[in-house]
């Protein structure tokens, strides 16, 4: 019988928590996201992860260590090599991600450029380089709308992606040409492909909810697909099932940005009767860590923070929630990039609550995180890597 009937997961994008051992290799040697975030905005305060024991899992300016925390607390560091949203959820789920997903800082190759203008049926591209998604339809925007050529760029993170006008270019036809692209992305590895669809006119252009990704084909079975082979429920919040080609989930719930998602996790806390709920917050990395924007970063924890004890008033007894990050992306630091960092760990239930939680350590590998869930689901059953933590949580 499973301890927790219900696991909730939420995953703060890019809430790294300080350079992991190798972060030089990374070009990222002092890359802290929380750190650096909290010593440099006014009289930072997250008490609501405070009291979880967000600053017992190292110190942080302006969150101290309560004597008795509310949660279990702790690190994880990424047995990839890897910092990507790929790679930090693939782990996370119990696959072995052996080599990191490639990127792209000077475009992809004009031969690539070239069959997919072939092969999708296009007058050409514009763009092609690393880009802000929301600058890069202001700068090609015009243009896109006389040409139709569709607007194609990258980021930090093994992508494609591909904005297109909804109304000039058509929102089907880019997801058709997205489909293309997929097809000869998977001979370069390249984890997703974007389509990046937006609206607007002289120069002035917003990009809409219809995001959709296509992520590279999964090497192996997730804790998903095991949940789902023991008739758990299994509920994707946001893009999280786009990240797994859209499988091992039973349910799939649309939400774009961190008010909607957030709304999302509160809504199956209420409404769920059994089963493991998995949501990503995008809005950390998307709009603040990629743009470097240190106050909006610190406002959006805030936010968060302040809005942590409406997920604790509807939990019940034998619910888990755990909150953690993929990788950091340190809106202090130079460039664009992620920063190869631990993550947080933090496991909450009324239990912790009342009884006090404990230091969980430094985890070895994201997957301890799969790997508990399994094991509270489906003991029998175990991961290919990770080392559950289920016993710890007493």
């Amino acid at each position: 019988m499973s301890r927790y009937k219900r696991i909730f997961l939420t995953v703060l994008d890019s809430v790294g928590i300080g350079e992991m051992p190798d972060a030089a290799d990374f070009g990222d040697k002092g890359g802290d996201t929380l750190g650096n975030i909290l010593r440099n905005v006014k009289n930072p305060s997250l008490p609501n992860l405070e009291k979880m024991g967000l600053g017992c899992i190292r110190s942080l300016e302006g969150i101290t260590c309560p004597t008795k925390t509310i949660a279990y607390y702790g690190k994880c560091a990424e047995l990839a090599k890897g910092k990507d949203t790929t790679t930090g959820h693939w782990e996370m789920s119990g696959l072995e991600v052996t080599r990191p997903f490639p990127t792209f800082y000077d475009g992809f190759p004009e031969d690539f450029i070239q069959k997919f203008i072939a092969e999708a049926k296009v007058d050409g591209v514009l763009g092609n380089i690393p880009a802000s998604g929301t600058e890069i339809i202001q700068t090609f925007g015009d243009e896109h709308t006389l040409s139709k050529k569709p607007i194609v760029y990258t980021s930090a993170d093994s992508v494609f992606q591909i904005a297109c006008h909804e109304e000039h270019f058509g929102l089907d036809r880019l997801y058709e040409i997205c489909k293309v692209a997929r097809t000869l992305c998977d001979d370069l590895g390249v984890a997703r492909v974007i389509a990046r669809p937006f609206i607007g006119s002289n120069g002035k252009y917003t990009r809409t909810k219809n995001r959709k990704d296509y992520s590279v084909a999964l090497p192996d079975t997730t804790l998903m697909d095991h949940l789902l082979s023991a008739s758990v429920k299994t509920i994707s919040i946001g893009k999280v099932a786009s990240i797994y080609s859209e499988q091992g989930f039973s349910e799939k719930i649309k939400a774009s940005d961190n008010r909607e998602i957030f709304s999302a996790i509160l809504t199956q806390i209420q409404n769920l009767d059994s089963g493991f709920v998995f949501a990503n917050l995008v809005d950390f990395d998307m709009l603040y860590g990629h743009r470097r924007n240190i106050q909006g970063y610190y406002d959006e924890l805030a936010w968060f923070d302040q809005n942590i004890p409406l997920l604790f008033q509807n939990l019940k007894e034998d619910d888990l929630l755990l909150f953690t990050a993929d990788h950091g992306n340190d809106p202090t630091f130079h460039g664009s990039d992620h920063t190869r960092e631990y993550v947080p760990l933090l496991a909450y239930s009324i239990k912790s609550q009342k009884d006090g939680g404990g230091n969980l350590g430094i985890r070895q590998s994201f997957a301890d995180i799969g790997q508990t869930i399994l094991e509270n689901f489906v003991p029998k059953k175990k991961l290919k890597i990770g080392k559950s933590f289920l016993q710890e949580l007493i």
